[in-house]
């Protein structure tokens, strides 16, 4: 569990691939009124990312929306269009919001970034998963470096029907 649980959402631009091409959306804009699982991710294509959290979401998308979620997000700190290649290699489609935090503005301001410049990534997202409520946090899970374990999506819906 991290120490954001009851904090608001912080104010950041997101970006998404639309049929126009890139557009920036505030995060504000993105979670009000709804009640979202957000995962991150340390980068598009990376072996774990691709082979597992991704994927994950995917399969356990209809137990997480069973259990009151409304839309599913995936930020990376990567461009729109790795993000929409991405999401195209793991046909995605419109099961996962794919957002893009290029410049790490969203999750610095969460302070869940991570410095993996000795990997030659630069600053990037540490691998978390949260439910935001209205644009308030009510669960966030943050894994250690190296791990994957509480931000897979397992783990969230066992949490969520532990909860209910």
């Amino acid at each position: 569990m991290s120490n954001l649980i009851g904090t608001s959402i912080p104010d950041a631009q997101l970006g998404i691939m639309s049929n126009d091409g890139p557009e920036y959306i505030s995060s504000t804009t993105l979670f009000k009124n709804k009640k979202t699982v957000l995962f991150a991710v340390p980068g598009a294509f990376t072996p774990t990312c691709s082979a597992k959290h991704l994927p994950g979401f995917i399969e356990k998308r209809s137990d997480l929306i069973a259990l009151g979620i409304d839309q599913i997000a995936c930020v990376s700190v990567n461009d729109v269009f790795v993000q929409k290649a991405w999401a195209n290699h793991l046909s995605v489609g419109n099961l996962i919001l794919m957002l893009s935090d290029g410049n790490a503005d969203f999750v610095k301001a969460l302070d869940l970034s991570i410095d993996s410049s000795a990997f030659g990534m630069g600053i990037r997202s540490q691998r978390f998963s949260m439910i935001i409520d209205d644009l308030r946090i009510t669960e966030c899970f943050v894994d250690n470096p190296g791990e994957f374990k509480l931000s897979s999506a397992h783990h969230l819906v066992e949490h969520l029907k532990n909860i209910k």
